[in-house]
């Protein structure tokens, strides 16, 4: 039994972990308020099953990326609360990779969803 109390642990963390992002992270807000449009139109177009997966995916992982770059936002202003060029640096390649992830995740959402989402604005037209 003590295993399951360690596991259910660990996911509490891992909760604590992502609401904490979304209440302090501005851009957690923004990648959360996009993916409810994104779904929003998977219910409108109704793409298959596989493009609903690979969207999901990339969403997921902007979600993920955005968090990373969160903690090491955290423990760069942890150990080096003054200016260092060293500390710049690590947290704009974190945001850099943030906002290269999020870049891919408009292409492929782009590639997958508009095809259908015109089809369906023809078919109102």
């Amino acid at each position: 039994m003590e295993g399951w109390k360690k596991l259910l642990k660990s996911f509490g963390f891992g909760f604590q972990g992502i609401f904490y992002t979304i209440k302090t992270q501005r851009n957690m807000k923004i990648h959360l308020f996009v993916a409810i449009i994104v779904l929003l139109v998977f219910r409108l177009v109704s793409p298959p099953l596989i493009h609903v997966a690979i969207i999901l995916i990339v969403i997921f992982l902007v979600f993920a990326f955005e968090m990373i770059n969160t903690a090491i936002e955290v423990i760069v202003d942890m150990v080096s609360p003054e200016f260092h060029p060293l500390a710049k640096a690590a947290k704009d390649i974190a945001a850099g990779a943030v906002l290269t992830m999020a870049i891919l995740s408009v292409i492929v959402g782009s590639i997958l969803l508009l095809p259908d989402l015109w089809k369906k604005i023809a078919e109102i037209l």
